[in-house]
């Protein structure tokens, strides 16, 4: 029998022999996450997991002890790269199905292409809750309404962004910092974008979004335009946790705005959690 080694992903046969789900899996994520599935790996379709009661077992018939490069808890998903050339990477959803029971897909790049993701867009109510609401920062001026997405929209008095969504304790789980490209050149310029950022780096998520396109900063007055883009190519790579995306329009802001914060309200809420 291989001997068990924590930093090793395990897939042994599982030993009751009146589960459905044949084989025991140990993921190196949370202390040893163990796991019974459906197939000991997702070739070309999604496995089915559900995760074990019992603790591993000492006597378990071990298939595969395969040796881990990275294995990392993001959100509702665990990222998992083994040490080999071929079917190395793939990843573990943790869901709910309909009458609240919980489960697992343990999915490959090609399972997830194969199963339809196209039916699964995002779309105003697939977060779980019947609308989202935003937090907007008590000092925002012409902010953006959400009319379209039928978000609502609180004032709260924002320590670090325009935009937030909150969790059950007021504080935030993700901000988004609006700017027009005008505003982001002189932010670069005089070098408070740099603070902001390092503020924005302290929450969980957070993002920069610009009003504009990236090829209107080549439009600087008094400035170099290779001055602006060197100094926020710097930033960038400084602050690497803290994307600043250029939509195109103000429009296109407003839904990347919308999109990423229900998108981090999913990933970084508790299930169990009311968010504001």
């Amino acid at each position: 029998m291989l001997r068990l080694v924590a930093e090793r992903f395990v897939v042994a046969h599982n030993p009751d022999p009146d589960s459905r789900l044949p084989y025991l899996l140990r993921v190196p994520v949370d202390g040893g996450l163990v796991l019974k599935a459906k197939d000991r790996w997702p070739a070309t379709a999604r496995v089915f997991c559900q995760q074990a009661d019992e603790a591993w077992p000492d006597d378990a018939a071990v298939v595969e002890n395969l040796a881990v490069r990275s294995c990392q808890r993001r959100g509702v998903a665990v990222d998992l790269v083994l040490d080999r050339r071929q079917r190395s990477r793939s990843q573990f959803v943790f869901t709910t199905l309909k009458g609240g029971r919980p489960a697992v897909f343990w999915q490959t790049p090609a399972a997830a292409r194969n199963a339809r993701p196209g039916q699964r867009v995002p779309s105003r109510r697939s977060w779980g809750q019947p609308a989202l609401t935003l937090a907007a920062d008590t000092r925002e001026r012409y902010g953006y309404r959400f009319a379209r997405q039928q978000v609502a929209v609180e004032k709260h008095p924002l320590r670090v962004g325009d935009y937030a969504v909150l969790g059950a304790d007021g504080e935030p789980l993700a901000a988004v910092e609006r700017k027009s490209v005008a505003n982001l050149m002189t932010d670069l310029v005089d070098g408070s974008l740099g603070f902001q950022l390092a503020e924005l780096a302290t929450l969980p998520r957070a993002a920069v979004v610009v009003e504009g396109r990236y090829a209107e900063l080549l439009d600087a007055a008094h400035v170099q335009p290779g001055f602006v883009l060197d100094l926020l190519a710097r930033l960038q790579v400084r602050y690497p946790a803290v994307p600043i995306v250029f939509p195109g329009s103000r429009a296109l802001a407003e839904e990347y705005t919308f999109r990423f914060l229900g998108a981090a309200r999913t990933e970084l809420a508790p299930p169990d959690e009311e968010t504001r």
